[in-house]
């Protein structure tokens, strides 16, 4: 039976950890870290702590990772340290909630954004969302060299457009000058500033994922994780330097787009033309690389559970679980058309429009309907 095999370089998993981390958050949360921090000092510290604390992780992840190399990542290490209930559920959540759920909601982030390009119609957001999932998810089904030339180039397109965003901050925009009138930012909370700088570095966990295709695993996990880690870190603090230059600590605070603004303020509504295409590449890069790292999760739950073998297929030309990968896709759409059928997508009227309680509903089954273990 065919099984996953070392096809992935060091440079694939850094363009997957960076795709998956640098998201949308980047052009949103800087104004929630602005607003809890008292000075500018304190606010690129938040930033440098969040990578620090990243990499801290990291190196367990990859000491865990080289230790255990498996399609599962932390499926495997729940299911060796607390068994097969607690693995199973975790496998379910991802399988229903949370890699469908982020693959939507990336989804619809896209098509926001494209649709500030093109609109598509009324549904104009849920079909670039469905087309976002379709077109990606077959690319990962024709293959793993598919599936990672495409992530790495929209982590390069990402990447560049984010060098370019802090080339305009940095040299193309007067700073603004200080007004003694001007109200300053409040201290806030810096835990609360951490909060949200973590959210922004959520995701590098993700290459767990990938260990059984890394080429070399004991020596290049550990090397992606501190590469992607440290290139994130960088990114983050020039495009926030480039921030606080173009808008100012208490301009950003008041900012609820701080990177539309700061482009506005150089090109105009051009500016803000281009961000909303970086967003949708940014987007498109977190999703590629969450249906590439999901899919994994489902291939490994199939392998360990006798009801879900068809999941646990790993088709030997394209190096790739195709089941785990279609049924990733379906539910991320049946979410796409139930954010479509809200009409304000998942988050609306500060509820969450999404079936979560599936998590719930296995959690009786698994030993009456899986009792058999293929592990010894």
């Amino acid at each position: 039976m065919a099984a996953p095999k070392p096809t992935l370089s060091v440079v694939d998993a850094v363009a997957i950890i960076v795709g998956i981390v640098i998201g949308a958050g980047i052009f949103k949360t800087p104004s929630r870290v602005a607003a809890n921090t008292p000075n500018e000092g304190a606010f690129l510290l938040a930033w440098l702590l969040g990578g620090f604390i990243s990499l801290i992780g990291a190196f367990c992840y990859a000491e865990l990772a080289t230790a255990y190399p498996h399609a599962g990542g932390e499926y495997h290490f729940l299911y060796r340290a607390f068994g097969q209930d607690i693995a199973y559920l975790f496998a379910w959540a991802r399988a229903t909630v949370i890699q469908t759920g982020s693959i939507a909601m990336l989804g619809f982030v896209f098509g926001d954004y494209a649709s500030e390009l093109f609109r598509l119609g009324e549904q104009s957001p849920a079909l670039y969302a469905a087309f976002g999932v379709i077109v990606l998810t077959t690319l990962n089904v024709l293959g793993v060299r598919q599936g990672k030339w495409t992530q790495n180039i929209l982590t390069a397109a990402k990447v560049l457009g984010l060098l370019l965003v802090v080339g305009v901050g940095l040299f193309a925009v007067t700073p603004l000058a200080p007004s003694p009138t001007s109200e300053k930012p409040s201290s806030g909370a810096f835990g609360l500033a951490m909060i949200f700088v973590l959210f922004t570095y959520g995701g590098w966990n993700e290459a767990a994922y990938i260990s059984a295709e890394l080429k070399d695993v004991r020596q290049n996990m550990q090397r992606a994780l501190v590469w992607g880690i440290s290139l994130i870190t960088v990114i983050y603090l020039l495009a926030n330097f480039a921030y606080l230059k173009g808008l100012g600590l208490t301009g950003m605070a008041k900012s609820e787009v701080v990177a539309a603004d700061l482009l506005r303020r150089a090109m105009g509504e051009g500016g803000a033309t281009f961000i909303s295409l970086l967003i949708a590449i940014s987007a498109l890069g977190a999703m590629n690389a969450t249906i590439f790292t999901g899919a994994r999760t489902n291939y490994a739950w199939g392998q360990d559970f006798r009801a879900l073998r068809f999941l646990g297929v790993w088709h030997e030309r394209a190096h790739t679980p195709v089941n785990a990968l279609l049924m990733q896709g379906l539910i991320s759409l049946a979410l796409v058309a139930l954010g479509a059928w809200t009409r304000k997508g998942f988050f609306h009227d500060g509820g969450l429009h999404c079936p979560c309680l599936l998590v719930f509903l296995p959690a009786h089954w698994v030993n009456a309907v899986h009792p058999a273990n293929k592990r010894p």
